[in-house]
């Protein structure tokens, strides 16, 4: 029995001494393939904010432009004959319309306060007239222009002297506002 005992004791350390001679390989990293060299790689710039161009403001709708600011033709009392002092106005917004064919423009004639509603309506009925015709004149298209009138209705100037009055006896050419 002792044999089979020391048997048994050599089978069992010779299987504990194979399981512990035998480590599982592990396997080294494989060294880095070597290619031409490449310069690296710089992040992408941060995008500024895309600086869209507003679309350029027409003539009529820009406060520095002078088909902008200078639209009304101003009249003696009583009177709605255009003065010679008049015409760089009626040229400037003649040929501007004449270059615009497709805008549509009202000429309103306007009076200063005095005088009944009825020859005031009258009176800047002929003074925007006066003025329609002159565009034409210069090179706007009838059909682009209507005339109507306010009369006193629609002052420039408060007050009750000449010089308010002289600033509501006028003709405003009066283009869309888009």
């Amino acid at each position: 029995m002792n044999r089979t005992l020391v048997y048994t004791f050599l089978s069992a350390m010779s299987l504990g001494l194979a399981a512990c001679a035998t480590t599982p390989a592990v396997k080294a990293p494989a060294p880095p393939v070597k290619t031409a060299a490449t310069p690296p790689v710089a992040p992408p710039a941060p995008v500024a904010a895309a600086s869209v161009p507003e679309p350029a403001l027409p003539a009529y709708l820009d406060p520095s432009n002078p088909v902008y600011s200078q639209r009304s033709v101003f009249f003696d009392f009583d009177s709605a004959l255009v003065k010679p002092d008049q015409d760089p106005v009626i040229e400037l917004q003649g040929h501007y319309l004449a270059a615009h064919p497709e805008l549509n423009v009202r000429v309103e004639g306007n009076t200063d306060e005095r005088g009944s509603t009825e020859y005031n309506l009258a009176l800047g009925q002929r003074r925007a007239d006066s003025v329609r015709k002159a565009l034409t004149l210069t090179g706007a298209r009838e059909g682009q222009m209507e005339a109507i009138s306010w009369g006193r209705d629609r002052p420039r100037a408060a007050g009750h002297d000449e010089g308010a009055w002289a600033q509501n006896r006028r003709a405003d050419v009066s283009y869309p506002t888009r």
